[in-house]
């Protein structure tokens, strides 16, 4: 199934079920049922605007946007990540106003709507797994929170239910939260990584520079980059030196940089008597300073 139809599932499955749980919250009085349906209508909103950001994500390259919109998805996962931390800090603050005011809850309500919320998330969640789009991962990261945070509000009704600890669920809601909280920090630290054009992390820069010095009849690579667009397409752009300017060296080096895993790559070809204008960037100065290879000029 398309990541895009995967996202789109989870959107309406969480939009209606963000309805129903406020509803049901507003019904049993469980402030915590209340903030979750809060925190699932934000959850619905970033997954539209993931799935309208992934879609974006698969139309062609054009005049104003030459490298296509693989971006767009990246920008999605950037979005909901950033809704998924605001909505745990929310839940934080409304956990610890709990300690403070505690409130009676109907728990049967609260067992019923836990059971049904955990139904249907986890079919959310189930729906968004297992897709390498940072997008994808991000919505599916919010599916699997709530199934969690739904199988905690169950056992804590049942608990609170026989106990009358009420204190329950506000720790619960604080664990769901921190958990939530920790990965979409991970998350959000992968998208910056894209936005700042850091080298992908499959990618080493001075391994990759030996492999293409392997090749017969490359002098020197120099001035290389290496970025991705959005955490699957990789991009390079390098100069290659050589004696005389041969094409299959060329074919050699773009079959090279395949393998690594980069699709799209811009190769520069000089030969030994032009003197290259950016021969030295600061990048390829550090790297010569660190391999030891010869290098002949």
């Amino acid at each position: 199934m398309k990541t895009e139809k995967k996202i789109y599932g989870a959107f309406i499955l969480n939009l209606f079920f963000a309805i129903f749980e406020f509803i049901g919250g507003v019904f049993t009085g469980s402030i915590a049922i209340i903030s979750d349906a809060i925190h699932d209508l934000g959850d619905a909103t970033s997954i539209g605007v993931s799935f309208f950001l992934e879609k974006k994500s698969k139309q062609k390259p054009n005049e104003k946007y030459t490298y296509g919109y693989a971006r767009f998805s990246v920008l999605g996962g950037l979005i909901t990540t950033l809704i998924l931390i605001v909505g745990s800090l929310f839940v934080i603050y409304n956990a610890v106003n709990r300690f403070l005011h505690p409130v009676l809850i109907h728990y049967n309500g609260m067992l019923f709507i836990a059971a049904v919320g955990f139904i249907v998330n986890l079919v959310a969640a189930l729906i968004t797994h297992g897709g390498n789009s940072l997008n994808q991962k991000a919505v599916n990261l919010h599916m699997l929170e709530d199934v969690l945070g739904w199988i905690f509000v169950f056992i804590g009704a049942i608990i609170m239910r026989f106990t009358d600890f009420s204190v329950i669920d506000p720790i619960l809601s604080i664990c769901v939260a921190l958990f939530v909280l920790f990965h979409a920090c991970k998350n959000l630290k992968e998208v910056l990584n894209l936005f700042l054009l850091r080298t992908p992390k499959e990618l080493n820069l001075a391994e990759l520079k030996n492999h293409l010095l392997e090749i017969n009849g490359v002098l020197d690579v120099h001035h290389i980059h290496l970025s991705s667009l959005d955490g699957e397409n990789m991009l390079a752009s390098l100069h290659i030196v050589t004696k005389e300017y041969l094409p299959e060296v060329k074919f050699k080096v773009k079959e090279e940089l395949r393998e690594h895993g980069i699709c799209h790559a811009t190769v520069e070809m000089e030969t030994t008597n032009e003197n290259c204008i950016e021969k030295e960037c600061a990048v390829c100065e550090m790297i010569k300073n660190a391999s030891h290879c010869h290098h002949h000029h």
